[in-house]
């Protein structure tokens, strides 16, 4: 699948990777489509087998605040919005780490990992923890010791150990804070400020989180599991050409191959998020060198000579965003003058042979003549393949490109066509609607 990696109607953030046995299932909060408010009321697992990281699964609700069509609430103290799970395994039992909105935060348990998870207890404890007891955002790690250690902390980074018998009893004496230096002399883009997200890589601890400033997915190592973490970078900024807000994820590695997953927005909304992927590499000193957005997804590359759904674009400037019209409809919309849509990345194969190459679009039209610039590897300085002129009305638009070998991003660039002293009265006109696009030989 190409980002975004569920199917397109689903709103997966937050997501925490994990393997079990041979599925990789993905723990996140659930968006609302037409919500103004981060998150719901219930929790959902998808998961894929490593075979076929294409093959998707929704596993359906696993926990709940406010009772559901099929299943009741699992929190009798509270009906506020679940956040940012996380589950582990621990001696054959799978544990759920909700995080409620201004309330305790709740533990479940399940003999299977995607759930569904019943409530095991809200956390208990008896001597010092952080976050007034709500664990915002926790990310549990058990070591290879069978020790536990639960991660959390919204502004400021906490932890605390469990009873690995329990799994819900914070043990005394083991608050640590800060996880991460948080000293006012520290950048913004390196203090902590939530997502807390714990791994063990060989001997090394990695704490992935979110920044107080940026998009920024960041990360910290550590010798021992209680820290202290030391700042070590960022993975991810998934605010760069596109529309931003916040981030939060992980990573895992599938079938030898190490993973960011991640989210980005949708719906001219920071509360409309859904779930990628792109491939990182850790390197033999432990640091992750910083990646692109992409729309590959699991995808080694994208074939220009199929369909291409506009909402895969990983570069949106100019004022433009993906919007859901309905379940089986999403288009790039708000599209004016100087926006421009990208795709990374298009493999064009080796073959010049043929009549040469066209260039589809569907879109839908706003009553404006216009034009799009197709351009190769940069949307300013790359190299210009073709024009496409848009009408008014909806319909399929096409024009002949230069010939395309080898790997590319792509860029569509609008333009308005209205010129002179009329220009200035359609200045700022949507222009069109993009909903696909393909490449014909």
């Amino acid at each position: 699948m190409p980002n975004p990696i569920l199917p397109f109607w689903e709103y997966i953030p937050d997501g925490e990777p994990r393997v079990f046995g041979d599925r990789v299932y993905l723990y996140g909060s659930h968006d609302r489509v037409a919500g103004d408010a981060f998150c719901d009321f219930k929790l959902k697992v998808w998961s894929a087998p490593l075979n076929n990281l294409n093959a998707w699964q929704c596993h359906g609700d696993s926990f709940r605040t406010r009772p559901g069509k099929n299943r009741g609430a699992d929190t009798p103290w509270t009906d506020h919005e679940l956040y940012a799970p996380d589950v582990i395994e621990k001696d054959g039992k799978y544990y759920l780490y909700a995080y409620i909105v201004g309330a305790k935060g709740a533990v479940g348990v399940s003999d299977r990992p995607e759930g569904p998870f019943r409530l095991l207890s809200t956390y208990r404890y008896t001597d010092r923890v952080g976050d007034e007891g709500i664990f915002n955002d926790a990310g549990v790690l058990v070591d290879t010791d069978g020790r536990v250690y639960v991660y959390y902390g919204f502004t400021q980074s906490h932890m605390n150990e469990l009873n690995p018998d329990t799994m819900c009893d914070v043990l005394p004496g083991s608050y640590r804070h800060p996880v991460i230096d948080d000293a006012e002399t520290v950048p913004e883009e390196r203090r902590f400020y939530e997502a807390s997200s714990p791994r063990k890589i060989g001997d090394s601890y990695y704490l992935i989180y979110s920044p107080r400033k940026g998009s920024r997915l960041a990360y910290a190592t550590s010798k021992s599991p209680t820290g202290p973490y030391t700042y070590r970078g960022y993975i991810i900024d998934n605010g760069v050409d596109y529309p931003a807000g916040n981030n939060h994820g992980s990573i895992a590695c599938l079938n030898g191959q190490w993973y960011v997953f991640y989210h980005r927005m949708t719906n001219h909304s920071i509360t409309s998020r859904r779930a990628c992927v792109e491939k990182i590499t850790i390197l033999p000193d432990g640091s992750i060198p910083p990646v692109e957005m992409t729309s590959l997804g699991f995808e080694d590359a994208l074939d220009p000579y199929q369909i291409t759904p506009a909402e895969i674009a990983c570069v949106l400037t100019g004022g433009c965003f993906i919007t859901e019209k309905d379940v089986f409809t999403r288009v790039i919309t708000d599209v004016t003058d100087g926006c421009v849509m990208g795709y990374k990345y298009f493999d064009f194969g080796d073959d010049l042979t043929g009549d040469g190459l066209t260039l589809a679009l569907n879109v839908k039209g706003m009553g404006v003549n216009c034009r799009v610039h197709v351009f190769l590897d940069d949307p300013k300085e790359g190299r210009e393949i073709g024009v496409c002129g848009i009408g008014t009305g909806d319909g399929v638009y096409k024009t002949a490109v230069q010939p395309v070998t080898g790997r590319h991003a792509l860029y569509l660039a609008a333009e308005n066509k209205i010129e002179g002293w009329m220009g200035q009265f359609f200045e700022n006109r949507r222009l069109f609607e993009l909903e696909s696009f393909v490449f014909l030989k």
